[in-house]
This record gives structure tokens, sequence and C-alpha cells, in this order.
């Protein structure tokens, strides 16, 4: 009877073990992604201050955040150095 116990006491104990170290692993995944999400902000806020910087109409500016939305920050970074070789094109 008392070895019965035991052995559930010692099951309980293992799975509060194993269930504090999924939490414990869930905690630090979370804490990932709220990094990467705070990154992907800042780059997208980056990206937005280039654009209002270096568009100079605003369709440009328009076009250049449907891009972002839509087709995503490589895109839109491609757009805006095209805007910028017209521009400097424009001024020659």
């Amino acid at each position: 009877m008392t070895l019965t116990l035991n052995n559930r006491s010692r099951n309980k104990e293992s799975s509060l073990t194993q269930a504090l170290r999924q939490i414990q692993q869930l905690n630090s995944k979370i804490a990932v992604l709220e990094q990467q999400h705070q990154d992907y902000v800042q780059k997208q806020q980056n990206l937005i201050a280039a654009i209002a910087e270096i568009c100079v109409s605003p369709m440009q500016e328009i076009q250049a955040l449907r891009i972002l939305i839509y087709r995503g920050e490589a895109a839109c970074r491609q757009y805006l150095r095209s805007v910028l070789v017209k521009q400097s094109q424009a001024s020659k």
C-alpha cells in the first residue's frame, strides 16, 4: 500500500516537473517571438520613415505603402531605390 502511494506521488511529481519544464519552454519561445516582433515593428517604422523622406509626391508614398503591405519589405526597398535613381537622373 505504501509502495503504491509512493509510486503515485512520484508519478504526480514527474508530471508536474514535466509540465513546469514545458511551461518554461513555452515562455522562452514566447520571449523569442516577442523580440522578433519588436524587431519587425522597428524595421517597418524605419521603412515608413524612409518612405516619407524619399518620396516626393503623395502618389509615390501611397505606392510605396501599398508595395510594403502587399509585397513586403524587400519589394518596398527596391521601389524606394528606383525612386531615388529616378530622382538622381531627373536632377542631372
